[in-house]
């Protein structure tokens, strides 16, 4: 896939991501994590699992309000677990997660980076890269 279809697409799936997150939290990480997200205009109420006593006392917060929730973990070992934890603490206690999207923008990003708090340098260089072949193709 072609940088400028990469953030083509980056740019839909952000998009996606808000609207998925209406009425239920992004689950996170941590606070960088949270700060990538809000950088890129992701508007939704974010939980950082770290902060907040991991998964397990995650999905008993959610499981009072009632909501279901967005699962957003990096694509590393350590963000593969806490997804996999997240799954089943919420499910253990009747909550709907969906973790498609953090599928999708994987697979968007490919081997660059497999991290959220990497996603805005990543968005910022997809851009820079668009400018100055848009530039190129100009003169």
């Amino acid at each position: 896939m072609r940088n400028e279809e990469r953030l083509e697409r980056l740019n839909l799936l952000l998009d996606e991501l808000t609207e998925m997150c209406v009425g239920k939290p992004l689950l996170v990480e941590g606070f960088k994590d949270r700060m990538a997200m809000v950088l890129l205009g992701v508007n939704a109420d974010m939980i950082c699992v770290q902060s907040e006593g991991g998964p397990l006392r995650v999905a008993e917060r959610l499981s009072e309000k009632g909501t279901g929730a967005v699962i957003m973990t990096d694509w590393d070992k350590k963000g593969d677990d806490i997804a996999a934890e997240l799954e089943k603490a919420l499910s253990s206690v009747c909550v709907k997660c969906d973790t498609s999207m953090r599928q999708k923008l994987r697979s968007v990003c490919g081997n660059e980076i497999k991290n959220i708090e990497s996603l805005p340098s990543f968005y910022s260089r997809l851009v820079t890269e668009s400018v100055r072949r848009s530039e190129r193709k100009d003169k």
